[in-house]
């Protein structure tokens, strides 16, 4: 490929793809939705193919492009003006915890894990689900948070408090199954926390969907009866 034609074509390719963005709107950088992200996928390889191709012409870059991004305007404006088509390109966002109680019937309809559940919680810095209200699934992936009332950011300084040790909670039940190193590395036996279970009215660790111990603040259970309850389902769907 010849130097000349290769400078040609990445600073038509560059220029143009400055122009796109601009015209498209921030949105399709921060990939808001599923629809924008699989959109800017495609728009950066409808121009690093065309560039790096002999065969391709650079009325060819400036037409798949320009004709790419002539579609995303197009599936905006509608999506703008009418609802129903908003919901289809956008996408709503899930509950995934109601009032406390995870809500399972979400967590399967978006093929999510308890465990991925709590490392997406980790990573918005909440490592404990007693500490969540609410949490919502946003179309793009990213979760939102609204923490119980007495868990919401406060300085402790503005307070006067003195400061506290912190501990990590640590799971010991999920989806039914018995974490028994996590049990082991608390310094407890199965004994014991057949003992915290009967506390809470459950008798088998099989019908606990997830179990967190929390020194200072005893054990979260919330078993498969509670997040799949009627009250979830009706959740599920508005």
């Amino acid at each position: 490929m010849k130097l000349t034609y290769l400078t040609v074509e990445l600073i038509t390719g560059f220029f143009l793809l400055f122009i796109l963005v601009k015209v498209l709107g921030k949105k399709i950088i921060n990939q808001i939705t599923p629809f924008t992200f699989i959109a800017a996928i495609v728009l950066g390889e409808l121009l690093g193919n065309a560039v790096y191709d002999e065969k391709v012409s650079v009325w060819y870059i400036f037409y798949s492009m320009s004709l790419w991004a002539l579609l995303l305007l197009t599936v905006e404006i509608v999506g703008q003006k009418f609802l129903g088509l908003r919901k289809v390109f956008e996408g709503k966002p899930s509950v995934l915890i109601h009032n406390g109680i995870v809500n399972r019937n979400q967590l399967k309809k978006n093929r999510m894990t308890i465990n991925q559940l709590q490392s997406l919680l980790r990573q918005s810095e909440t490592f404990s689900i007693r500490e969540v209200a609410y949490c919502y699934l946003e179309a793009n992936g990213s979760i939102s948070i609204l923490k119980k009332s007495p868990k919401q950011k406060i300085q402790q300084e503005d307070l006067n408090l003195p400061e506290k040790t912190v501990y990590i909670p640590v799971t010991l039940i999920r989806d039914g199954e018995l974490l028994m190193d996590e049990l082991i590395e608390l310094g407890r036996n199965e004994e014991w926390l057949l003992l915290q279970l009967q506390a809470h009215g459950v008798e088998d660790f099989r019908n606990v969907f997830v179990a967190e111990w929390l020194k200072g603040d005893g054990l979260l259970v919330q078993t498969f009866d509670q997040v799949s309850a009627k009250r979830n389902q009706s959740i599920a769907k508005h």
